[in-house]
């Protein structure tokens, strides 16, 4: 499956893809284009009699197309496409598409079952930012759009919800600053996820910087560790909804969210090592 809309998609990778996939010993039996014909669900895999679903794309189209096989006993090889490829930098650490079609047509990674952030109704694969820097999302949109105008405005928006506008806070456990975070990260792992705070000035600092975003990332800014916990529950300081970024991808929360760890029910392809 892949995204032909995507930025990164071309002919060229989409025929190397299946050339690798064939010396693999699975030639695709079907190639979907999820812009145009939707994503596979679980029970539409297991009608066809389908063993391997091979996706290439964003950490978008890789979280809505895995998410949405929770529970099917076929085997998902993620492929990165995408800008941060947050998921496939997890499974495979720095290795370029072509090198993990390499390494799976040699039999070279392994079969897992990853933890994930579950929320209310939704799953992060890879990482979730609860709080108003989750805006950073909108300002990423615009990056992939080209818009530079709309880049500069949505920057600097976002630049002023996040240094002056409600912060979140960790409630259960209590963590960190009493007045909160603009940003609250949680990475899933295999004893817990990792909690990250990142206040409100060092973010607000990374997005007024819009003509610099290309190469920057709040990530490796400025931030609290708060230690690796399987449930946290986070709540706004005002009477408004946690802005979310999931995988990559904004969502508009409660004023309360809980983030649990959890198994996916699902199996996924990594490094041998991981």
């Amino acid at each position: 499956m892949l995204n032909r809309a995507s930025g990164s998609h071309d002919d060229e990778r989409a025929e190397k893809l299946v050339h690798w996939l064939e010396r693999a010993g699975h030639e695709p039996a079907r190639i979907v284009d999820c812009s145009e014909q939707g994503l596979p669900d679980r029970a539409t895999l297991e009608a066809a009699g389908v063993g391997l679903l091979a996706v290439h794309g964003g950490d978008g189209t890789l979280n809505a197309a895995i998410t949405g096989v929770e529970g099917w006993d076929g085997d998902v090889l993620a492929l990165p496409g995408g800008t941060a490829n947050l998921l496939c930098r997890s499974l495979y650490g720095d290795a370029e598409i072509d090198d993990v079609l390499e390494q799976f047509a040699g039999g070279a990674l392994r079969l897992c079952r990853r933890q994930v952030v579950r929320g209310r109704d939704w799953i992060a694969l890879a990482e979730v930012l609860a709080g108003p820097g989750a805006a950073w999302a909108d300002v990423r949109e615009d990056l992939r759009d080209g818009d530079l105008a709309e880049l500069l405005s949505g920057a600097i928006d976002a630049a002023s919800l996040s240094t002056a506008g409600p912060m979140v806070a960790i409630h259960d456990p209590s963590l960190g600053r009493e007045e909160g975070y603009a940003g609250v990260r949680l990475v899933p792992g295999g004893e817990g996820m990792a909690v990250e705070g990142y206040g409100a000035a060092e973010f607000g600092d990374y997005l007024k910087q819009a003509l610099a975003i290309l190469g920057r990332d709040f990530r490796s800014g400025p931030h609290d560790e708060l230690g690796t916990h399987r449930r946290v529950v986070c709540r706004m300081a005002d009477n408004v909804s946690i802005p979310l970024m999931v995988d990559g991808e904004r969502r508009d929360g409660a004023m309360e969210e809980r983030f649990d760890l959890a198994e996916f029910a699902a199996n996924l392809f990594c490094r041998a090592d991981g």
